[in-house]
């Protein structure tokens, strides 16, 4: 499996690093699969005599400053971690299009964003080491179904206890359509919904559908609503998000393969864009055509003037 190159060396340079929205679970794939979409954030990065944030877009005027910027934060301890000298300072700018709290992966965006950075740093010239930047990003974010996708793109596969990941192919014709409604859901909310144990049937019938899921997407997307049933997850935060849960009850009750995207709130539905071409905008939720994009990337940038 291939990852990211980086630029060649040079202490510190300007840096453009553009990551995309993911969308986790898929429905049955708790966990386990995610999937790149061209929804992107750009941030430029370089070294500064203070530590500054300046955001356009998604969570301007909100996101943390400085040191407790995500991205920054992220980036400080990769370094750190790297054994890489530490700048006395940071600026960063950033066009911020993944919405925040609305299960698209953003916080999984920042993490590989600092990430990617910081390994471009720390190790000019060679490629990223997959296994280290997997292992810092479950260590920020505690699991990879976000972060796999937005490192690598296309759709993946976390192998699960370990942090190993799977590119997986995927049917050309396959598109999103995302309903983001305003409010958010803290991920830490909805992990907290979820009971300890599932029943057996309920279990077996999700991994069922989870490997039809994969072959639907991948092959057959004749198949994506009877692949993306699921029983782990989505009824136990349903009453953490009653507008989105009301949405994917109609939106699969009308034959269409509709899944919470993450945590939520977001609701996607997945298809070729027949399937997608008749749906219509939904009452207090936002849409946005969604299509699977590649992995985050890094770039010199040119140096700031002023």
């Amino acid at each position: 499996m291939s990852v990211p190159s980086v630029p060649g060396p040079t202490a510190f340079p300007a840096l453009a690093v553009t990551v995309p929205a993911t969308s986790a679970n898929l429905g049955p794939g708790f966990d386990a699969l995610g999937l790149a979409w061209d929804l992107v954030d750009e941030v430029r990065l370089e070294v500064a005599d203070e530590f500054a944030v300046s955001v356009t877009g998604e969570g301007a005027g909100r996101v943390p400053e400085g040191r407790r910027h995500l991205v920054i934060a992220t980036l400080l301890s990769g370094l750190a971690d790297l054994g890489s000298p530490v700048p006395d300072g940071i600026r960063l700018s950033a066009v911020n299009r993944i919405p925040h709290g609305r299960g698209l992966g953003s916080s999984a965006a920042a993490v590989v964003t600092g990430l990617m950075a910081a390994w471009t740093w720390a190790r000019p010239g060679r490629p990223v080491d997959e296994r280290w930047l997997l292992r810092r990003a479950r260590a920020a974010e505690g699991h990879l179904d976000n972060a796999a996708p937005a490192l690598l793109g296309g759709l993946t596969l976390v192998v699960p206890g370990e942090d190993r990941v799977v590119r997986l192919p995927l049917d050309e014709r396959l598109m999103g359509l995302a309903f983001i409604p305003d409010g958010a859901v803290a991920t830490r909310a909805a992990r907290g919904a979820l009971p300890p144990t599932v029943p057996h049937p309920d279990a077996s019938a999700s991994v069922a559908c989870a490997a039809l899921l994969v072959h639907a997407l991948q092959h057959s997307p004749q198949d994506l609503l009877a692949g993306t049933q699921d029983w782990l997850h989505q009824p136990y935060r349903a009453p953490l998000m009653p507008a989105s849960a009301a949405l994917l009850d109609r939106l699969r009750n009308a034959g269409h393969a509709a899944v919470i995207s993450g945590a939520g709130p977001t609701v996607v539905v997945l298809g070729t864009p027949a399937d997608l071409s008749g749906l219509d905008e939904a009452l207090g939720f936002r849409m946005r055509r969604l299509r699977p994009a590649g992995g985050a990337r890094v770039e010199f940038a040119p140096a700031h003037r002023g």
